[in-house]
């Protein structure tokens, strides 16, 4: 069957789908989720290298590097810290990437190998909730931005502060819906405009990054950076459990990429080429921008006397105009492109993979912009304990799924993959299983996700654990050990 249509690789093309035990079942495929041709693969390493610019060039970025180096550790500690975490991330991602890629598929489609091609369905769903809520509150953060600019120029656009609608004032929702809309116009062209865009927003932040370090440079000089922020003094044994947390936060850092990733590296030219990417975007360039973001941090205290780890509020005290508009509008897209590189595409997969026959890439993420809208993120940021229970929860979960789609390619499949059969519905089909449910596997996902949230809710809530960032790993291992054991018990394969 071949046929063409608008496809999320951003191009009219033909795309033969693939042709199965019983043929193709429009419930599981449409061409977005098919295995992208070579043809149409064409994210290089320098697409990957700056994709992953994209991800930590941000103000999140920025804070959490900072915030690392105030843990108590000396610099050297820290960095050291970063360099075995940042490696770890590396290594992970590889493994992650490298199914999608071989096979041009992305995670939901991935997700049917280890849950069941009918069972991928609850694992696309998890993710999808978890971005679309994130989608809405990046997408937030950067109205903020947009809004301290409407200011600067038209002052007067301060008595929409005084009116507010389910909790948000009128300025407010003007630059929520503009950054909204301008997102969704980027996204709306596919996968190959996304890749421009992020191509453009990582070196950008970079350039301005660079200037703002040797302006802090010039006003504070050289003798008034220290690397050790904090005020904290910590005993041997100490130190190696902040080393220990600093090297896990990285990790968890990255834990929704750790899932997404399999969507952009089914674009990648070759495994080489998305090595070379990872390797560039990922420890070489986390551990420079880490550097830079000390470097800015530590001179702001001389600077401005108060240790400021906002690099637009950075920014913002800048006297000129100039300086001011054009950082915050860096800052701004660079917010976007994380936005769209973590947040958006996957949701958008995630739904196009929940109604196939109806709903395309370019479709479920309109579906996913607007869901993001009506649970009012700004909500979510206003209750910080409501969002604390919801990315501890669903990180929880998280965790659990990578180990067990990780355990299954590697351990139990043995990297043996027929992307013809994730698309039919046979009962003979390769992943059909139980009536398209892999349960073995979805028990092994829920006794895990059991012992992840339970570490989580032990941890952060109940104080029955002393404080500790190993969620995470917890879960992959769990995740990835239990299935293991319960494929190997049912004799399963």
């Amino acid at each position: 069957m071949s046929t063409t249509t608008s496809t999320g690789y951003g191009s009219d093309a033909a795309t033969s789908a693939p042709v199965g035990i019983g043929g193709v079942d429009p419930r599981l495929y449409n061409h977005d989720l098919a295995p992208v041709p070579q043809d149409k693969r064409t994210w290089n390493g320098y697409s990957i290298f700056a994709m992953w610019m994209s991800d930590v060039h941000s103000v999140g970025g920025y804070t959490f590097a900072a915030s690392l180096f105030l843990l108590g550790l000396s610099g050297w500690q820290v960095l050291a810290a970063l360099t075995i975490g940042i490696v770890l991330v590396n290594i992970l991602m590889n493994w992650v990437g490298k199914p999608s890629l071989v096979h041009g598929i992305p995670f939901p489609v991935m997700a049917r190998v280890s849950m069941g091609v009918m069972g991928a369905n609850l694992a696309a769903t998890i993710r999808g909730i978890v971005g679309i809520v994130w989608y809405g509150v990046q997408t937030y953060f950067a109205s903020k931005a947009v809004a301290t600019l409407v200011l600067l120029f038209v002052p007067a656009a301060v008595v929409l502060r005084e009116t507010s609608f389910l909790r948000l004032d009128f300025l407010g929702w003007g630059c929520f819906l503009f950054m909204w809309f301008f997102q969704l116009v980027i996204f709306q062209r596919g996968m190959e405009a996304i890749r421009k865009f992020i191509d453009f927003c990582g070196p950008a932040v970079y350039v301005v990054m660079f200037a703002l370090m040797a302006w802090i440079l010039s006003k504070a000089g050289l003798g008034a950076l220290d690397l050790t922020l904090g005020d904290k003094v910590l005993t041997g044994a100490e130190s190696v459990g902040a080393m220990g947390s600093a090297i896990l936060l990285v990790v968890s850092y990255f834990a929704a990429l750790l899932l997404n990733f399999g969507d952009f590296s089914r674009f990648g030219k070759s495994e080489r080429q998305m090595r070379i990417g990872n390797f560039l975007g990922l420890p070489v360039n986390f551990i420079v921008f880490s550097i830079i973001t000390v470097i800015v941090t530590a001179g702001s205290t001389t600077v401005f006397g108060a240790m400021i780890m906002d690099p637009v509020e950075i920014v913002a005290r800048i006297d000129n105009k100039f300086a001011v508009v054009l950082g915050s509008l860096t800052f701004v897209i660079a917010t976007m492109g994380i936005n769209i590189v973590a947040n958006f595409v996957s949701p958008a997969y995630d739904i196009a993979n929940l109604f196939p026959k109806h709903v395309d890439f370019k479709r479920g993420g309109l579906i996913a912009s607007i869901l993001a809208v009506l649970v009012c993120p700004w909500i979510f940021v206003d209750s910080p304990k409501a969002i604390t229970v919801f990315v501890s929860v669903f990180g929880a979960i998280l965790a659990p799924l990578y180990g067990v789609m990780m355990g299954d390619f590697y351990l139990v499949k043995k990297q043996v993959v027929k992307p013809a059969e994730l698309y039919t519905m046979s009962p003979d089909g390769r992943y059909h299983y139980d009536g398209g449910w892999n349960k073995v596997g979805l028990a092994a996902l829920a006794l895990s996700g059991a012992i992840s949230i339970g570490w989580e809710l032990a941890t952060q809530f109940f104080h029955l654990l002393p404080e500790n960032n190993f969620g995470w790993v917890i879960g992959a291992v769990a995740g990835a050990s239990i299935y293991l054991a319960f494929m190997r018990a049912a004799r399963r394969s």
